[in-house]
């Protein structure tokens, strides 16, 4: 295919895996539909992109973008000078090839690439994985051609076009396996007995203190009976937790394939980020959401509300985890299976596995690229886009 046959489209995004990672998911499922497209995606060079996208199959531009320094208004100049650098970055890297979009999947590092392409008249397309929009959703969304929502409350913080449409789709993800294991296969490869009841522990990447020392605490304490753990601590902790391992606790820096700790899980204590919220949800596992209290906006807290008041997660302030509270919550979970089945399909009722192709089949149609061999996409029979 030579350069006159293909159609770039930028995506911008980045400064945590949570914008970016939904953009490279986004991109696969586009060219997958349209192999004619060429992605290319914009970042920052202090972000988590310029770790990932140098090992993906996307050519990346990384600039010297920075966020705005809320609690050090004096460092904004990084910001303002960045900015103009950036932009002229942009423009030099769109003369030989304009894009037909640019897609913003949120973050500091997607600002300017949506300012650019407003400027020069250039489609604009969002994804906003929280609840609680961030300032780069709330900014661009007047103007944007597509708005593609994690979660449906979202829409009610913003304020889109006439011409804007507000889809929530859901946020990419990578969807469950066809055929899953059984509970006894599971439980067999985790080497669990096959009537336990396991808690999935994750704290993101980097593990989350403040709940990894909890359940440190509630192993010395003495676990409910049956009750086993599937523990991810998080890579730089894991050596302080790492002697927490035994015949029911399961001990793991970071858990590849995720896949495997899903498949095996009956409730997962969590952070609320919207990533995991997702993938919970696709895979139907009630949780116990303990939200980031430093996450910008307190976006976590929004996110674990939304997903409590669904009826699939219990809503936990970092301030109100205790131990009693983690043994009462589980036990109470484990001794009503009614009320965990419940739950389990509240979540599976919020699921959208399939979102990174809908956002793809989308943004192509709204584009006009033509997709060989798919159909349009109707929208309108999925009661989840009542919003």
């Amino acid at each position: 295919m030579t350069a006159s046959e293909s159609t770039r489209i930028y995506f911008a995004g980045g400064g945590t895996g949570g914008h970016l990672y939904p953009g490279l998911a986004i991109a696969r499922a586009v060219v997958r539909l349209a192999p004619q497209v060429v992605p290319h995606f914009i970042g920052a060079q202090r972000g988590i992109e310029r770790e990932i996208l140098p090992g993906t199959e996307f050519a990346h531009t990384l600039l010297d973008l920075h966020p705005l320094y809320r609690r050090t208004p004096w460092n904004n100049w990084r910001t303002l000078v960045g900015a103009v650098s950036a932009w002229r970055a942009i423009s030099a890297l769109s003369r030989s090839e304009p894009p037909r979009a640019v897609v913003g999947t949120g973050g500091y590092a997607a600002g300017v690439a949506l300012a650019w392409a407003r400027a020069h008249g250039i489609p604009t397309m969002l994804h906003e994985p929280d609840s609680h929009p961030g300032l780069t959703t709330r900014a661009f969304a007047h103007g944007a051609r597509a708005i593609y929502l994690g979660f449906p409350e979202a829409r009610q913080r913003l304020s889109p076009g006439t011409r804007t449409e507000v889809l929530p789709l859901g946020c990419p993800i990578e969807p469950p396996p066809a055929i899953r294991p059984t509970r006894a296969e599971a439980r067999a490869r985790w080497a669990l007995p096959e009537d336990a009841f396991v808690v999935l522990v994750m704290g993101g990447s980097q593990g989350a203190r403040a709940i990894n020392e909890i359940i440190a605490a509630w192993i010395d304490l003495g676990l409910p009976e049956r009750v086993c753990l599937v523990w991810s601590t998080g890579r730089q902790q894991a050596a302080a937790w790492l002697d927490r391992e035994s015949a029911r606790v399961r001990v793991r820096p970071y858990l590849s394939p995720i896949t495997e700790a899903y498949a095996v899980a009956d409730v997962a204590v969590a952070r609320a980020g919207a990533m995991s919220i997702a993938e919970l949800c696709a895979w139907g596992i009630p949780a116990l959401l303990v939200p980031l209290p430093t996450a910008a906006q307190d976006h976590q807290t929004y996110n674990a509300r939304a997903t409590a008041q669904s009826g699939g997660a219990l809503h936990i302030p970092q301030r109100e985890l205790s131990v009693a509270r983690l043994d009462s919550e589980v036990r109470a979970l484990m001794t009503d299976p009614a009320r965990l089945e419940h739950m389990r399909t509240a979540m599976l009722d919020r699921a959208r596995p399939d979102a990174a192709q809908a956002i793809a089949r989308s943004l192509l149609g709204i584009l006009g690229i033509p997709m060989p061999g798919i159909p349009p996409l109707d929208t309108a029979v999925s009661p989840y886009l009542q919003v």
